[in-house]
């Protein structure tokens, strides 16, 4: 009679160690985690813009607090960080645009360099308005 018996024994598969820096040696897997970081940067930019918003309507003392505030070094320099990042995620997003949107007209695909272009043209054309408006007003 043949007799099998149960072992409590599992074999480990061979794995190769992978080190914890290995998004630093493709520079597609360090722009990859650089815009995955990047969402730091718009959660701030948008935490500091409501801050702003609500010392504006506190009255003037508080809005001249808030601009004290912000004008402290390392305030600057987390914005100017923050501006940068904000940045390296438009550009990653606007280059990505075409693999996630597929745009037909007529019949046929839109090329994705066009797909890409009209978001930068668009970035272009808003950055343009807002800095009218700025230059208009002063």
């Amino acid at each position: 009679m043949n007799h099998v018996s149960y072992t409590p024994y599992h074999p480990r598969w061979h794995r190769t160690r992978v080190s914890t820096y290995w998004w630093l040696w493709r520079r597609s897997y360090f722009l990859f985690i650089l815009r995955e970081l990047s969402s730091l940067s718009v959660a701030w930019v948008v935490v500091y813009v409501l801050a702003l918003v609500v010392r504006v309507s506190q009255g003037e003392a508080a809005y001249r607090a808030f601009l004290d505030w912000s004008s402290r070094p390392s305030v600057l320099a987390l914005n100017v960080l923050s501006l940068a990042f904000l940045v390296l995620h438009a550009v990653t997003w606007f280059n990505l645009a075409p693999q996630a949107m597929v745009v037909h007209f007529r019949h046929r695909r839109v090329p994705g360099a066009l797909i890409a272009a009209s978001n930068y043209a668009g970035l272009a054309a808003v950055t343009a308005i807002i800095l009218a408006l700025l230059f208009v007003q002063w």
